[in-house]
């Protein structure tokens, strides 16, 4: 099934509502018409029975009213409308008078007679709608009389009549106003879609700098917009990212595998003794481990940007894993005759050998980079929200510019001293890699020639 434009399914709903809406009000209205005119109808008869009863009161009796009727003729006289009836309470109930032609007779029969006004609405031979007022009337003599009243709505019928012929022919109106009125504001309600539609289209991977405007736009839209500018904006970064990783990989990836070639090239070249084919395999051999290193670096830091790494969080007490990578460097740092500390203890949530892995690549650094004899410290601390993990060594210290482009992908300080010592380039964005999946941060501090900390900076458990 194919689904509609969303501006003609938004354009129907409204049109439905208003029409709705309208035919709710013309009934309200009919029915508001309709009580006013019953009610106009009633005040009309108890005035016209409250009169008669005036006069009916001023000294008239049974025989008065058959021969002298000029007072209740002239209240009902000049009212076409109007139309009484008096009868006697005799058991005979002889009709005293009877002015208009409406026949009234079988009302006699039909309407109980009593003290106070009632009413009945009914209907005549041609259909026509009669409302009646009857009540018992004392006589000046003491004598009861009941009297009768009629009122012919035909003008309120007319009335009414005219108000459904005229709703009739207005409403199919007023709903294609409605309809072409919705149309028109959806229309223009949703004409800054149009704005989403042309950047998307524009958007590539070669291209990623259109942006929405948010000017004068709705303040959902807004929202959205800024949500779609952010989106392109990670994505940008991401693209950028990306390509600048492919050409340092593309860059790191070339020099060994150049060196392999040429050196498997010139080796080829001629017939050389055993000794220089073993010190060539050996030298290639070296090359070959470290694009291993490198490759098996670009793993992990794959692994580690997924955000399904996290599923592995546990309780991770700081210390233990501090000491368990101290063990794993204490060789190394009784060669170079190093002192390793640790002080401080707490707790993270996060995966035990990801945070060994970060802390090793610290160590590791710490004791290439520090003077023989030299005291490490590694100190656990806690403070607000935070937990932080620091690796302090003296040594030569990093100049300040460098700092901000440590954690890079391939950043080197020195890239010559790095390739000597087997260095990948990759040690320090593992660890920024490792801190952003457990939603921490890194960062370092340095004085030339004086010291270097290194911070891991874990949220608090």
């Amino acid at each position: 099934m194919k689904t509609g434009s969303l501006s003609m399914r938004l354009g129907l709903t409204v049109s439905l509502m208003g029409a709705g809406l309208v035919l709710l009000l013309a009934t309200l209205a009919y029915l508001a018409l309709t009580h006013e005119l019953e009610k106009l109808a009633r005040k009309g008869l108890e005035s016209k029975m409250e009169q008669i009863q005036h006069s009916l009161s001023q000294g008239l009796d049974a025989h008065a009213i058959r021969a002298r009727p000029h007072s209740l003729m002239d209240l009902v006289i000049g009212h076409d409308n109007f139309y009484l009836t008096i009868v006697g309470t005799a058991p005979d109930e002889t009709v005293l008078l009877s002015i208009g032609a409406k026949p009234q007779e079988p009302l006699l029969t039909n309407f109980t007679p009593r003290e106070t006004l009632g009413y009945l609405n009914w209907a005549d031979s041609n259909g026509n709608q009669v409302l009646s007022a009857s009540s018992l009337m004392r006589l000046a003599s003491g004598e009861r009389v009941r009297v009768l009243l009629s009122l012919d709505r035909r003008d309120d019928q007319a009335l009414l009549s005219a108000y459904l012929r005229a709703t009739v022919i207005a409403l199919p109106m007023l709903l294609i106003l409605i309809g072409m009125g919705a149309w028109w504001l959806v229309q223009r309600g949703l004409a800054p879609l149009k704005q989403f539609s042309h950047v998307a289209a524009k958007v590539t991977t070669q291209d990623l700098t259109h942006r929405l405007s948010v000017d004068n736009l709705p303040k959902e839209l807004g929202e959205l917009a800024q949500g779609f500018n952010v989106m392109l904006n990670r994505l940008d970064a991401g693209v950028q990212q990306l390509s600048q990783f492919s050409d340092d990989l593309a860059h790191e990836l070339r020099a060994p595998l150049t060196n392999l070639m040429g050196k498997a090239q010139l080796t080829l070249s001629r017939q050389r003794p055993p000794d220089e084919y073993k010190a060539v395999l050996e030298s290639n051999t070296e090359e070959l481990e470290r694009l291993a290193r490198i490759v098996s670096d670009m793993l992990f830091l794959a692994q580690v940007s997924h955000p399904a790494a996290r599923a592995s969080f546990t309780a991770v007490s700081l210390a233990d894993e501090a000491h368990r990578v101290m063990d794993l460097f204490a060789l190394s740092a009784e060669d170079k005759q190093l002192t390793l500390t640790l002080s401080g203890e707490a707790q993270v949530q996060g995966d035990r050998l990801m945070i060994q892995r970060a802390l090793s690549n610290l160590l590791s650094n710490a004791i290439r980079h520090s003077p023989a004899g030299a005291h490490i410290a590694l100190r656990v601390e806690a403070y607000g929200n935070s937990v932080s993990l620091s690796v302090s060594n003296p040594g030569p210290g990093i100049e300040v510019h460098h700092l901000p482009h440590l954690f890079e992908r391939f950043y080197r300080v020195d890239s010559s001293r790095a390739r000597t010592e087997g260095g990948t380039g990759l040690g320090l964005a593992i660890v920024r890699s490792i801190m952003t999946l457990h939603q921490g941060q890194t960062d370092v501090r340095s004085s030339p020639g004086a010291f270097t900390v290194f911070r891991l900076v874990f949220p608090r458990v």
